[in-house]
């Protein structure tokens, strides 16, 4: 058994277009195949250290009876067009661990984005609990077939958001 998940899909895009939607608080809730992000609050991530908040639905999952609450997605990785990865910060103690994330490799017919979700290093309490992986393989590779179509129809930045 393993502790991480990639899946891989090939967008026919420029890996800067895809970047551009990763970076951006919004684009997380705009690609989510999981219903869970329901909005987000604050700029585009710049650097590792970066965060913003996003307001989560954990009742899209069913598992959970959380309702709704917000997490803060910290960066731990930002490389600019090629590797972006967070882990995410909430009001359960121990903090989990878990971190999400993509790596873009670019090729001839656009980017190959692969999308990670690794629960390596969470904290025994959560392992022990045995709810890992908490977001899907088929979840992952439906948010790159909506990070895709996102993309192609060219990602609009709402103007009316904070």
């Amino acid at each position: 058994m393993t502790d991480r998940l990639e899946v891989q899909r090939l967008i026919a895009a420029p890996p800067s277009d895809i970047f551009r939607v990763l970076a951006d608080p919004h684009g997380h809730v705009a690609i989510d195949a999981t219903g869970m992000l329901q909005d987000a609050t604050g700029d585009p991530v710049r650097a590792a250290g970066d965060t913003f908040v996003v307001h989560m639905d954990r009742e899209a999952l069913n598992d959970f009876p959380l309702g709704k609450y917000d997490v803060t997605v910290s960066i731990r990785d930002f490389d600019q067009d090629r590797l972006i990865s967070w882990t995410v910060l909430g009001r359960i103690r121990p903090q989990i661990g878990h971190v999400y994330g993509y790596r873009l490799e670019p090729h001839p017919d656009g980017t190959l984005v692969t999308s990670f979700y690794d629960w390596t290093d969470i904290d025994a309490h959560w392992r022990e609990a045995g709810v890992f992986p908490v977001v899907s393989e088929l979840a992952l590779r439906a948010t790159l077939g909506i990070l895709d179509r996102t993309v192609r129809r060219g990602y609009p930045r709402p103007s009316t958001h904070g």
